[in-house]
């Protein structure tokens, strides 16, 4: 994907937070950027080999927290009011 195609894709992402994320990942070897050498500048970024691997790990996280939401907000709404969060596993 093309840098303002990633930006438009993450909600509430600022530029200058993109850059150092895609950065850290490429140094990582988590994401691979290619300059296309051209006039006006474009990158695309990919997922590495390595990067890939984390597909399916990410997508398990992502179901987690569709699932729990309500109750992830209402932890949040609890803690922020000062009242004692709902007793749980710990």
């Amino acid at each position: 994907m093309r840098f303002g195609q990633l930006r438009d894709a993450i909600d509430g992402i600022s530029e200058k937070m993109l850059t150092q994320t895609l950065r850290s990942l490429e140094r990582d070897g988590l994401v691979a950027r290619h300059d296309h050498g051209s006039t006006p500048p474009q990158v695309d970024y990919r997922l590495t080999e390595l990067g890939a691997t984390l597909t399916a790990p990410v997508a398990a996280v992502r179901a987690w927290a569709e699932r729990y939401i309500v109750e992830i907000e209402t932890a949040r709404a609890a803690h922020d009011s000062g009242q004692s969060p709902r007793k749980g596993n710990t």
